[in-house]
């Protein structure tokens, strides 16, 4: 199908989102979106699709003019959207999920619907498990389920919103051979990203946003430094690789074991000194976020101790070490860790300690006046976190946690962030590091890991390998090792390296509560 944007525009007030985009996708095309933070991407693509009105402007599909009303309006035209933050219900099972939304009878026959979506699914090498409940699927999983929900409605125009971020490399290959498939049918893919990597490996074409206009297109064979250009007006540097001088032990870890559902690590031995930073890499659901709920009080061990600055806080709450310097930033931003509804000014007045009964409005927009700044944050004290784009909440959601703290835990912490970003944002965490703090993070980027760590840990299988030295270490063996290989000689399970124990099977956490204790 082919779609046609002519002369978009969108306004948040004085914000010009989307400012007279004219663009052309061909049916069978994979159309890359760039733009940095904040840029119009995600407007333009919720426009598209239904779920944001333009302020004036003509979409037209095959040639016929269409108005996308609402998301529903958008699938009875063939239009669908896989958002970054997914749009699913947890608690419920996936043929449910699938359900919802879906044309029908009062009585949805569940059966027919299942043997049709498993067909579905198969004949594009995807396998979902149609009585698991949305909340113990993976990020990889709900995300599958979405693209096949919208295919299963009946969607011939896919829009993907930053698809790959906190997916597994395997799970990005089998992705994008689903996207490539579903090209050579003739459909159109809209792929929105910051990875200029992934873009040039997958899209056919790629459009460039910047402050809300179209500044330009490009055709394989894609240079990066050309789409930098074109997206910041200016060459990017990524700077000089930070050195850690590390100090005290901050945390120690001692024969730690912990399971939640299906996943499970034992007799793991780890010392974190000040001003480190430890990556932890692996596919997508070997255990990570369960070990940095752990370090955070989220999730109780089931064997050893835990001990922060040489206090024994094995067993206690999030909230106890919250007080001893604990700080903890999931991968869910709004599901975990914003509220939506609320604005950035409330958000940082709940961050703030209470001083009387009233809550003081104009404390909290001086305070969301420095922290935009600070974090560059395109928004303003008033706009709910929901009315950002992806990045800008990524931003808001790090700007939460003040300096100060022992020890920070974060997932996926530059998840959605253009290139620019990520530098900013890891050089505002290496600031952190210069004061003392420690930092443990995972990311499904094998790049930024090798480049912000110091040492990084390896989950694979049911064990963890390492740590290793991230200086010395080359994205080919870091791959090699979450594939499962040896450290020695490239065959068999992990090993320990540097005297870190290995442990138990693991697959996912998944619908684990976190607290808010970010608003304590």
């Amino acid at each position: 199908m082919e779609v046609r944007l002519t002369d978009i525009r969108k306004h948040f007030g004085p914000v010009r989102a989307n400012d007279g985009i004219t663009l052309t996708v061909a049916a069978g095309t994979i159309q890359g979106i760039l733009g940095e933070n904040g840029a119009g991407k995600s407007t333009l693509m919720k426009i598209l699709s239904g779920f944001q009105p333009a302020d004036s402007g003509i979409i037209e599909l095959d040639g016929r003019l269409v108005r996308m009303r609402s998301p529903a309006d958008a699938i009875r035209h063939g239009v669908g959207m896989l958002h970054q933050d997914p749009l699913d219900f947890p608690p419920m099972k996936v043929v449910d999920n699938l359900l919802i939304g879906a044309p029908g009878r009062i009585v949805p026959r569940r059966r027919e619907a299942a043997e049709a979506v498993a067909a579905l699914a198969a004949s594009f090498g995807l396998a979902l498990d149609l009585k698991a409940e949305v909340g113990s699927l993976t990020v990889g999983e709900r995300q599958q389920l979405e693209l096949i929900r919208l295919l299963w409605l009946g969607a011939r125009v896919l829009i993907l919103d930053e698809p790959t971020t906190g997916i597994s490399a395997d799970q990005r290959g089998e992705l994008f051979d689903t996207l490539r498939r579903l090209a050579a049918q003739g459909k159109t893919v809209l792929f929105v990203s910051h990875k200029l990597e992934e873009v040039q490996e997958l899209c056919m074409r790629v459009a460039v946003l910047r402050q809300g206009r179209l500044v330009g297109e490009a055709l394989p064979p894609f240079r990066v430094d050309n789409l930098v250009n074109m997206m910041f007006e200016r060459e990017v540097s990524l700077g000089d690789r930070y050195a850690c001088a590390p100090g005290k032990t901050v945390l120690r870890l001692s024969g730690l074991g912990a399971e939640h559902g299906r996943i499970r690590f034992e007799g793991l031995n780890l010392e974190v000194k000040e001003g480190e930073t430890i990556g932890l890499a692996g596919m997508e659901g070997s255990g990570q976020s369960l070990l940095l709920q752990t370090c955070a009080g989220l999730a109780p061990p089931i064997s050893g101790r835990v001990q922060l600055v040489g206090a024994d806080l094995t067993g206690k709450t999030y909230r106890q070490f919250k007080r001893r310097g604990v700080a903890y930033v999931p991968a869910t931003r709004l599901e975990e860790g914003l509220i939506p509804g609320l604005s950035l000014a409330e958000h940082f007045l709940l961050t703030e300690k209470k001083s009387g009964i009233f809550i003081n409005k104009e404390r909290g927009r001086r305070i969301a006046d420095e922290r935009i700044a600070q974090f560059n944050i395109k928004g303003t004290p008033a706009n709910t976190v929901e009315s950002l784009s992806g990045g800008n909440q990524q931003r808001a959601l790090l700007a939460l946690v003040k300096p100060g703290s022992k020890l920070l835990l974060l997932e996926q912490p530059t998840r959605g962030l253009d290139v620019e970003s990520v530098i900013y944002l890891w050089s505002k965490l290496k600031e952190r590091c210069r004061g003392r703090e420690a930092i443990i993070f995972t990311s499904s980027d094998l790049d930024e890991l090798l480049r912000y760590s110091d040492r990084i840990l390896v989950f694979f299988a049911g064990r963890i390998s390492g740590p290793f030295q991230a200086a010395s270490t080359t994205v080919e063996e870091l791959g090699h090792l979450i594939g499962g290989g040896s450290a020695s000689d490239g065959t068999g399970p992990c090993v320990a390296v540097d005297g870190a124990a290995v442990g138990g099977a693991g697959t996912d956490v998944a619908g684990t509560p976190v607290a808010g204790g970010l608003y304590d």
